[in-house]
């Protein structure tokens, strides 16, 4: 079966395991690859594809501890805010920074920086929202240029439109 693409901003920070992700995954019901696994699972496509745009927050370590946390209250404005706050951030290649991601006016997302050879390394901390009942979860993401980082962010700002 052809993979099936996955459309919708999407913001890594790191490059693969460790990671964290913002993401509001896109899955088209009307493409080809999609009926055909729909049918196979025996769902329809719309039920398949799921909901779209509905944001997550993805975190992931190289010990296989990881996190996935729904984000139905976060919207496109406040996802554009936080990219915009660690672009600027990056302006300083010499200072540590905090950014953070709250939403509902809970915080889920603090990323801790720090200056790392050509770029940053980061410690973020996801805490899922109370009803997860599920502890905080620390990763560590080593150093990323600031090239790098900062393309990343322009690729998921135009991706938001």
């Amino acid at each position: 079966m052809s993979p099936i693409a996955v459309g919708g901003p999407a913001l890594f920070l790191g490059a693969d395991t460790p990671c964290v992700a913002l993401l509001r995954p896109e899955i088209d019901p009307a493409r080809p690859e999609v009926r055909e696994a729909a049918e196979r699972a025996g769902v329809t496509p719309e039920e398949f594809a799921g909901p779209s745009g509905l944001w997550q927050l993805i975190a992931d370590r190289t010990d296989g501890e990881g996190r996935e946390v729904a984000l139905p209250e976060l919207g496109d404005a406040a996802a554009a805010a936080f990219a915009e706050r660690l672009l600027a951030a990056l302006d300083d290649p010499d200072a540590e920074f905090t950014e953070t991601l709250t939403v509902a006016g809970r915080e889920l997302l603090r990323l801790d920086a720090r200056p790392a050879g050509e770029g940053f390394a980061f410690l973020a901390r996801l805490t899922p929202p109370e009803s997860a009942a599920s502890p905080p979860l620390d990763v560590e993401i080593g150093p990323t240029s600031t090239a790098d980082l900062r393309a990343e962010l322009e690729l998921f700002r135009r991706n938001l439109g």
